[in-house]
């Protein structure tokens, strides 16, 4: 933990009322990646005693790139409308890691285990989830973490919960696409691989591969986003014992105001599919 984030919300501070935002470093012991953040804790988990916080389910959210961890408070607003969504009943609290999907700046590594270069999968898959638990109580369960984020943020959420079900066992993507991409941020992430390359395709995956038994949501928005005919694709590839939702909304876009939109909905169904016990 580095410090404690200054908040206010619905007119008080008080973590007790609130919850409290913590920035914190977390630091990879498999991959040696480190990655910069946020923790919300909900007001219960502030009050809960040292036994009881295993009980609660974690969310990590994922920004996009370029992005930083703090557009998930601030345009995002994750903690505000976790707070919210539980105190109208809509939601049970969780607790909740905002981060950039970036732990190897500037280079964009799109989640991927790069052969000879970062280990992104692997920190997010094994070091995040392992780090956090153990510094707050948490279950290590799989039926308790889920993962959502926006454009490669979402990309990451669906691609850890197929590839890792043993990680994340629920996944929610806004305006994700769908395989890694190639460009001047990313750099050749498969060392020419192309077998490699297929296995982070997710459309690939869901057609030629076993699905595993998890939760998936996607959002896109018929006018205005160009992934939207790739999202009714993958939406048509999932199988049992795997399962797909999604939020199809008339018209937006890839940008904050259409993920504002979209995250309330999906962040209270990804806690609603989410047991630690």
């Amino acid at each position: 933990m580095r410090g404690t984030h200054s908040w206010r919300h619905a007119g008080s501070d008080d973590p007790a009322v609130i919850g409290r935002i913590e920035a914190v470093t977390v630091r990879g012991a498999r991959s040696g990646l480190s990655g910069q953040g946020y923790v919300y804790l909900p007001p219960q988990y502030v009050h809960a005693s040292a036994g009881r916080r295993a009980e609660f389910p974690v969310v990590l959210a994922l920004s996009g790139f370029p992005s930083t961890p703090g557009v998930l408070i601030d345009r995002l607003r994750y903690p505000q409308l976790a707070l919210d969504a539980v105190r109208a009943g809509r939601m049970r609290p969780a607790v909740l890691v905002l981060m950039t999907p970036t732990v190897a700046p500037p280079r964009d590594t799109q989640c991927v285990d790069v052969p000879g270069g970062p280990q992104a999968h692997t920190f997010f898959a094994r070091d995040l989830p392992a780090a956090v638990s153990s510094y707050y109580g948490l279950a290590r369960d799989a039926r308790g973490w889920g993962v959502m984020g926006n454009s490669v943020g979402g990309y990451c959420a669906l691609k850890l919960a197929l590839r890792t079900p043993d990680a994340y066992r629920a996944a929610a993507a806004l305006s994700a696409p769908y395989a890694a991409a190639r460009d001047a941020d990313t750099g050749d992430l498969f060392g020419g691989d192309a077998g490699r390359a297929l296995q982070d395709d997710l459309l690939w995956r869901l057609r030629n591969l076993p699905q595993p038994p998890v939760s998936l949501l996607v959002a896109s928005s018929r006018t205005g986003e160009h992934q939207y005919p790739r999202t009714l694709e993958f939406i048509d590839a999932v199988r049992a014992p795997a399962r797909a939702s999604s939020i199809i909304l008339p018209s937006g876009g890839h940008n904050y105001e259409t993920w504002a939109r979209e995250v309330p909905s999906a962040l209270e169904w990804l806690v609603g599919r989410l047991s630690p016990h």
